[in-house]
């Protein structure tokens, strides 16, 4: 959009350098070398004149809203960016605090001499393998430390 606006603006400005350079008769209009047949009256010629504005016009819209929408473009993605990266940051957080949670439940069982809580299976995080075997049998008569995990599957 950009380039168009700059081809645009490029080709006005040639056209209004060749029309001004050129002439020399005052209703007599010549484009690089060539008479234009066609303008003969110098209303004419301000018509086309004013034909070579709008160009120019146009081209410096393109240019601006091109320019308009790229910033637009950048702007958002940096802020895209930077709600993924609190989002992570969150994220990790939440795991750090319920990961200290389920340690203190485990320490805490421990204490009370029962038997120690199974905590549920996670996924591997980042190629970390997790620890020990599932336990075997039902899941219903594992004691959990949260309602999300007291459902029977």
């Amino acid at each position: 959009m950009v380039f168009l606006g700059f081809l645009l603006v490029a080709a006005a400005l040639a056209v209004g350098a060749g029309v001004v350079l050129d002439n020399t008769d005052p209703a007599n209009l010549v484009v690089f070398g060539q008479a234009v047949p066609v303008l003969e009256n110098e209303w004419q010629v301000f018509l086309a004149g004013a034909g070579v504005a709008i160009v120019l016009v146009s081209g410096m819209m393109l240019i601006y809203s091109g320019a308009a929408r790229r910033i637009r473009t950048r702007r958002d993605l940096r802020d895209l960016r930077e709600e993924r990266e609190e989002s992570l940051t969150t994220l990790e957080m939440e795991k750090r605090r319920l990961q200290r949670e389920l340690a203190h439940a485990r320490q805490s069982s421990r204490r009370q001499g029962g038997r120690p809580q199974a905590a549920p299976r996670e996924p591997a995080a980042q190629g970390v393998p997790a620890a020990g075997p599932a336990p075997a049998g039902n899941r219903s008569q594992v004691a959990a430390t949260s309602p999300f995990f007291d459902r029977a599957e």
